[in-house]
């Protein structure tokens, strides 16, 4: 069996035994009941290791990831693979555009990402829920992706969801001719420093210079590097203000 399809068969086996988490205030993981419902749901490829899933009106992505890094600075939360290793707690070996795609599907509306001049306006576009899987000690867990992202002043879990900004296509520089370049592609995937090439960011101000580097991994909350994980990714509807 060959490696994507490895994960993409870990994939679909934590999504039918998990679905998505609702709760967004464990500081940790938590093994669910072993009488979990399974999830009744249609799941479609959109690229490699990208699944988008129908069950109702409920719908999600899902990405077959796996953990890169357990401590240090951070700058993505996910890259792809064989760009920002160095900087993210997770890789996944996918085309980004795919992920957009699929976050469409999901009814995600994508806004702009971070802009810095000539003043600072954050990245916009729908909420995005994430929520981590994976197995350990032969237990499957479920942990939203904000506990293993660490502020680095506060030293709590990660206080924000991620928004869908969209990242840019630019020209290719070396061949104009060839399709432009979808920059998330170059790693900004989903971030935790602000980049105007990102594909989910932070609602925040975060810089990416090393000296002010806001996040690190949570090191006590991330397992071991290799460990395969199932990412889910939920549009979170806007809040009706009542007039």
């Amino acid at each position: 069996m060959t490696s994507r399809l490895a994960g993409l068969f870990l994939m679909l086996s934590l999504a039918l035994h998990l679905g998505c988490a609702q709760e967004k205030e464990s500081p940790a993981a938590k093994p669910l009941p072993n009488d979990a419902k399974k999830v009744e749901a249609k799941k479609v490829p959109v690229g490699p290791n990208i699944l988008f899933e129908v069950d109702g009106e409920t719908r999600k992505v899902w990405v077959s990831a796996e953990v890169c890094r357990t401590m240090g600075p951070l700058e993505q939360l996910l890259c792809r693979k064989g760009t920002k290793e160095h900087e993210s707690v997770l890789i996944a070996d996918i085309d980004a555009r795919d992920l957009h795609k699929a976050l469409m599907l999901a009814r995600g509306e994508p806004g702009s990402p971070v802009t810095f001049r000539p003043e600072y306006k954050a990245a916009t576009g729908s909420v995005i829920r994430i929520t981590l899987m994976y197995e350990k000690d032969g237990k499957k867990l479920s942990v939203p992706a904000q506990d293993w992202v660490r502020d680095t002043k506060s030293m709590k879990a990660l206080a924000h969801d991620w928004v869908f900004a969209g990242s840019r296509f630019v020209p290719d520089p070396l061949d104009k001719n060839k399709p432009p370049i979808y920059l998330a592609n170059e790693g900004d995937v989903i971030c935790v420093s602000n980049f105007e090439s990102a594909l989910l960011d932070l609602p925040i101000e975060s810089s990416k210079q090393n000296a002010e580097v806001q996040f690190e991994a949570f090191t006590e909350n991330i397992p071991p590097d290799g460990t395969k994980v199932a990412v889910c990714l939920e549009v979170i509807p806007p809040t009706t203000k009542k007039p």
